[in-house]
């Protein structure tokens, strides 16, 4: 299945110390209503799910989750842990999801039995979907880390939270933002072509567009369609060219996202502006390493960490010294552990339906993300929001809001 376990159970715990708990659990193991105040003095660890697909199509986002997800942790343990639990320990039960909704349930059922607190992950929507179902069945907490289908909070699960916003509130600013920066730029666009792909996050976030670009003065000349994995972008790529579209805006995962680009790129396609809504690799700095001519000024509105947030380039320059590419997996996974984290903190308590109550409260405000204090209604973050970055030169910029800009727009694109 894949899975690691980080082993915290007895650290910073001597000998002497072991021996003596040994001792007294002994003594008072002839009486049995002392015996369950004992256990419970005696818990060293916090079990909770990391669910992420590192194998399959997703692998590489998956890999980035994971990497967020596990430096929280080492933090969070590294500073005592638990500390209404007397310094209990976080401990990692890794679930790979392989890519597959089905994958994803199969490792939600293995945690259950394992007995997490509580479920951080799933990346894609289908994925997040299928397991905060299977989680519901044991009113197990569930946090989604990236899945941006609104079905996913549509359904009233009590136990399933979303940090981060869903594709109406992204789309909703994307192009808010959008309309801001073509205006600056005294209107160059006007014509849009949307490439997707054909699942549930694609396909959703499509028919939200073909609605509301309309109503923002944008003509939409055609939506294209394509699957995941996709091997080919040559045709997708000819149609574009021949409809000679001001801006293309593609709505895909990391592997589809730059097999357009580098065949746009190519084919010598130059639109006034790649606008990527929840691009998949448009805010991933292996596109920008691997092909920096395809990235360059591709503008992306997705989750983005705080630029100015000491904390969030701190972790930036953790993931990178690892060898690794920096996208926006890392931050969103390591903020909802630490948000998790709090509110196993304020609960005192691993009963599950206790940490549902302390989410359900949360004003956490001790993530890295451009958001105000955490607020849930019906599970939704409200307080969150995407930004708008730019692949620029070697560098991922924010761009808009003004707020946390780095750097001004390139557009219409040079």
């Amino acid at each position: 299945m894949g899975r690691s376990v980080q082993d915290t159970t007895l650290s910073g715990i001597s000998r002497r110390t072991v021996l003596k708990t040994g001792a007294a659990a002994a003594a008072v193991s002839a009486l049995p209503f002392a015996a369950p105040s004992v256990l419970r003095a005696q818990t060293a660890v916090v079990k909770i799910g990391i669910l992420q697909p590192v194998t399959g199509a997703l692998a590489h986002d998956g890999d980035l989750g994971r990497a967020g997800a596990e430096m929280a942790i080492s933090e969070i343990n590294a500073a005592g842990g638990i500390k209404s639990l007397d310094g209990a320990k976080l401990e990692m039960v890794f679930g790979d999801a392989r890519s597959t909704p089905e994958a994803g349930t199969q490792e939600v059922e293995r945690m259950q039995a394992e007995g997490v607190s509580a479920i951080v992950g799933g990346f894609a929507s289908p994925i997040c979907l299928a397991a905060s179902q299977a989680a519901a069945r044991y009113d197990l907490p569930y946090l989604v880390d990236v899945g941006v289908s609104d079905q996913i909070m549509a359904r009233g699960l009590t136990n399933t939270f979303r940090f981060s916003p869903g594709f109406g509130k992204v789309t909703q600013v994307a192009l808010d933002n959008l309309t801001a920066i073509n205006d600056k730029a005294g209107k160059p666009a006007k014509t849009v072509v949307l490439v997707h792909e054909d699942g549930l996050f694609g396909s959703g976030l499509a028919k939200l567009l073909q609605t509301e670009l309309p109503k923002r003065g944008f003509e939409i000349l055609e939506t294209i369609a394509h699957p995941t994995p996709a091997r080919d972008m040559s045709n997708v790529a000819l149609r574009i060219r021949s409809l000679n579209p001001d801006l293309v805006i593609p709505s895909n995962y990391y592997g589809e996202f730059v097999l357009l680009a580098r065949t746009m790129q190519q084919q010598r396609i130059k639109p006034k502006g790649i606008y990527a809504i929840l691009g998949g690799a448009a805010s991933n700095g292996r596109f920008v390493k691997e092909f920096p001519q395809a990235a360059q000024n591709v503008i992306d509105c997705n989750h983005w960490h705080d630029p100015k947030n000491p904390k969030a380039l701190a972790l930036r320059k953790a993931v990178e010294a690892q060898g690794k590419s920096f996208a926006y997996n890392v931050s969103l996974n390591y903020s909802n552990v630490l948000l998790l984290a709090d509110a196993i903190e304020r609960a005192g308590s691993t009963d599950r339906r206790q940490i549902i109550e302390a989410l359900n409260a949360s004003t956490f405000a001790g993530h890295i993300m451009p958001y105000g204090p955490t607020k849930f209604v019906n599970g939704q973050n409200e307080a969150a929001t995407p930004i708008n970055t730019q692949i620029q030169g070697e560098d991922i910029k924010v761009i808009f809001p003004d707020a946390f800009a780095e750097a001004k727009a390139n557009f219409p694109a040079a």
